[in-house]
C-alpha cells in the first residue's frame, strides 16, 4: 500500500496564509494534506506523482459569487473555472436558485434564471430535470450525477417568495402569512445545508415576462424576517444586490445592509465594487463602515480587472436599459427581432431613444461609432471583426447605427460587441490594488457560469495571478494566491479550504508563474439544445486537484468527479462580525 496517494514534487508551495513561498513537496492522503514537506523528505512511494518543477503549488481557488446553479446539472466540471485553478464556488448568490421549486414553479424559475442571468433558456429546459421540491432534494441531485469541483449554495429570495406566494410574488406585497411561509422554507434549506440566504432589489433584474424579479417586492420587514432565519443556523452568511450597489448608495440603502448583518448576526456580502478611478468606490465602502457602526459587517467583492462586457442583441441585458429598446426590441422573438432591426424607421426610434437624456448612464454605449466588433458570425460580416464600427461605416458611407444593425441582423443577432476601452492609468491600477487590501472587500464576484454571451467572468483569478502580479508586477504573488483563496474561505467560514497545510482538504493547484493568465474569450456551442457562451481558456495552470483527485492534468478536464456540495455547519463554521 502506497504511503501517499498522490504527491507533488518540484514546486514552490504558497499556502494561501500570505506567507512566503519555498520550496516543498506535498503529500496528500485520503483526500486532505498529509504533510508538506522539505523537497525529497517525504518518505514512501506515492499512487500519483505530479512534477511541479519551476511552478507554484498553490490551494485551489475559492469562488463567493458564481450562477452554477443550472449548469452542474449538465456540466459536473462547471467549465471553465477550473481550467483556471478554481476548486470551490458559491451559486445562489443574488436572490436567484433553482430550489425549492415543484412542477408548477419550474418554468417560471427557468425562464427567471435565462432572463436575469443570461443563461440561454434551451439550455436550462434541455439540461435540468427538474426533478425536485425541496433545497435538500436538489442538491442530492447534483452530488448523485457527479461533480468536480465542490459547490455550496445559498438560498435564494425569488425561489422562497414564489413557492410561498405563487403568481402573488411578482409585485405584490407579502402578508404575515406569506412571510411566515417563506421564513419556513428558508429554514428547511438552512437545515439542508444551504450556506445562507441572498435577495435582489436591483433595478435591472427582471423575470422572464420583463418584471420585477420577486424579490424586489420585497419590505423592509421581510427581509429583516429572512435575514433573522439565518441567525438560527450556524455556518451562515448572506448576500445581497440593491441598486446601489451600481449608483451608489443612498443611506437608506447603508442602513438596510446594515440591519440585514445584524438582524442575522452574520456578515453580508455585495457585489460588485468597481474601481476606475476616483473616489467613487470609497463612498460605496462607506456602507462597511454604517454596518460596523451598529454591530454589523458588510463587505464588497471587487473583480483584479477592469470590467469588460460583451454587448449582444440575443439577450439584450444592459442594451435593454435603453429606453424604448425592451418593449421595441427585446420583447419580440428572435425572428421578429430580426425583421425590427432591418426596419429604417424602427432604427430611428430606437436611436432617438439611446441618445435622448432618459438613457442616463447607460447612454454612454449609445456612442455607436466607439463601438467595437469583437466576433462575427457570418461570412458577410467575417472582414468587420475586431474593427470600430465608426471605421466601417465610414468605409460604407452609412450612418454608423445603421452599420451596426447591418452587421447584427446578417449574424442573426449573435454579433459580439464591445465598447472601446481606453489603457488604463497607472493611478487606476493603485487604486484597485489599494482597495484589493482594504478589510472591507474581497476579491471575487466573477459572475461565473452566468451572462454567457456577454463575458467569462471565470478569468478573474489567472488574470489577477498573470497580468497584475507578473506584468503589471502591483503585488507579490503570495499576496494574490492569499486573496483567491485563504481570503475568501475564511470569510465563508471554510475552515478547512484556502489553505495548504497538513489537515486541509488536498483542492490545490499547480500553476507556472511565467505564462499563467487568461486566453482570449470566444464563443463556443456546447450548451444543451446547441446553445451558446463565451468562454476564456486559461495559460499556465497545469493541474487542478480537488480532494487529492486531479480533474485537470495539462489543462485539460480528466473526466474525475471527486467533488461534494458544501453545507453550512458541517463545512463550514460561524464567521463572527468583526474582520
Amino acid at each position: 500500500m502506497s504511503a501517499f496517494d498522490l504527491v507533488v514534487t518540484g514546486g514552490t508551495v504558497i499556502d494561501g496564509t500570505g506567507a512566503a513561498g519555498r520550496p516543498a513537496d506535498v503529500g496528500v492522503r485520503g483526500g486532505r494534506i498529509a504533510e508538506v514537506a522539505a523537497p525529497g523528505a517525504l518518505a514512501g512511494d506515492a499512487a500519483e506523482r505530479v512534477d511541479a518543477t519551476d511552478r507554484v503549488v498553490m490551494p485551489g481557488v475559492v469562488d463567493l459569487h458564481t450562477h452554477y446553479d443550472a449548469q452542474l446539472a449538465w456540466d459536473p466540471t462547471a467549465s471553465p473555472s477550473p481550467l483556471h485553478g478554481v476548486t470551490t464556488v458559491v451559486g445562489g448568490n443574488c436572490g436567484f436558485g433553482l430550489a425549492p421549486a415543484g412542477d408548477e414553479h419550474a418554468p417560471y424559475l427557468a425562464r427567471l434564471m435565462a432572463r436575469v442571468e443570461g443563461i440561454p433558456l434551451e439550455a436550462i429546459e434541455a439540461g435540468v430535470g427538474w426533478s425536485w421540491r425541496g433545497f435538500g432534494d436538489w442538491t442530492a441531485s447534483l452530488e448523485a450525477g457527479g461533480m468536480a469541483i465542490n459547490a455550496g449554495f445559498l438560498a435564494g429570495h425569488c425561489a422562497l417568495r414564489r413557492v410561498a406566494m405563487g403568481e402573488r410574488a411578482v409585485g405584490e406585497t407579502a402578508t404575515a402569512a406569506d412571510v411566515a411561509a417563506m421564513v419556513a422554507l428558508l429554514h428547511d434549506a438552512l437545515d439542508a445545508g444551504a450556506l445562507g440566504f441572498s435577495t435582489s432589489r436591483s433595478h435591472t433584474h427582471h423575470d422572464g415576462d420583463r418584471n420585477p424579479v420577486p424579490s424586489r417586492a420585497a419590505g423592509d420587514d421581510e427581509l429583516l424576517a429572512l435575514c433573522a432565519a439565518v441567525r438560527d443556523h450556524p455556518g451562515t452568511q448572506l448576500e445581497a444586490i440593491v441598486p446601489g450597489c451600481i449608483n451608489g448608495f443612498s443611506g437608506d440603502e447603508q442602513q438596510l445592509l446594515a440591519a440585514m448583518s445584524v438582524a442575522a448576526q452574520r456578515p453580508l456580502n455585495w457585489n460588485v465594487l468597481g474601481v476606475a478611478g476616483g473616489d467613487h468606490h470609497l463612498a460605496q465602502l462607506a456602507a462597511s463602515d454604517v454596518a460596523a457602526q451598529v454591530g454589523g459587517r458588510v463587505v464588497a467583492l471587487t473583480l483584479p480587472q477592469g470590467m469588460r462586457i460583451r454587448l449582444s442583441f440575443v439577450s439584450g441585458m444592459v442594451l435593454d436599459a435603453l429606453p424604448g429598446w425592451a418593449e421595441t426590441l427585446f420583447a419580440l422573438p428572435p425572428p421578429q427581432r430580426l425583421a425590427a432591426l432591418a426596419d429604417a424607421d424602427v432604427r430611428r426610434r430606437l436611436d432617438a431613444g439611446a441618445q435622448s437624456p432618459d438613457a442616463g448612464i447607460i447612454g454612454l454605449l449609445a456612442n455607436w461609432s466607439r463601438l467595437r466588433i469583437v466576433e462575427t458570425f457570418s461570412d458577410a460580416t467575417a472582414a468587420y471583426e475586431g474593427r470600430r464600427v465608426g471605421d466601417i461605416a465610414a468605409e460604407r458611407g452609412v450612418d454608423p447605427f445603421d452599420a451596426l444593425c447591418d452587421i447584427v441582423v446578417a449574424d442573426e443577432l449573435r454579433t459580439g460587441i464591445s465598447p472601446e476601452m481606453p489603457p488604463e492609468p497607472p493611478e487606476v491600477w493603485q487604486a484597485r490594488l489599494a482597495a484589493w487590501r482594504d478589510p472591507r472587500t474581497l476579491v471575487g464576484g466573477s459572475d461565473a457560469g452566468a451572462h454567457l454571451d456577454m463575458m467569462c467572468g471565470a478569468a478573474y483569478s489567472t488574470f489577477l495571478l498573470g497580468p497584475a502580479v507578473r506584468d503589471l508586477e502591483l503585488l507579490a504573488i503570495e499576496e494574490a494566491v492569499h486573496l483567491l483563496t485563504g481570503a475568501p474561505a475564511d470569510f465563508y467560514g471554510l475552515a478547512d479550504r484556502g489553505r495548504l497545510v497538513p489537515g486541509a482538504a488536498a483542492d490545490l493547484a499547480v500553476v507556472d508563474p511565467a505564462t499563467v493568465g487568461p486566453g482570449a474569450e470566444r464563443t463556443v456551442a456546447d450548451l444543451p439544445g446547441g446553445a451558446s457562451r463565451i468562454v476564456a481558456d486559461a495559460h499556465g495552470v497545469g493541474d487542478v486537484v480537488v480532494a487529492g483527485t486531479a480533474i485537470v492534468r495539462h489543462g485539460t478536464f480528466t473526466g474525475a468527479t471527486p467533488g461534494r456540495v458544501l453545507r453550512s455547519g458541517t463545512d463550514t463554521a460561524t464567521v463572527g462580525l468583526s474582520p
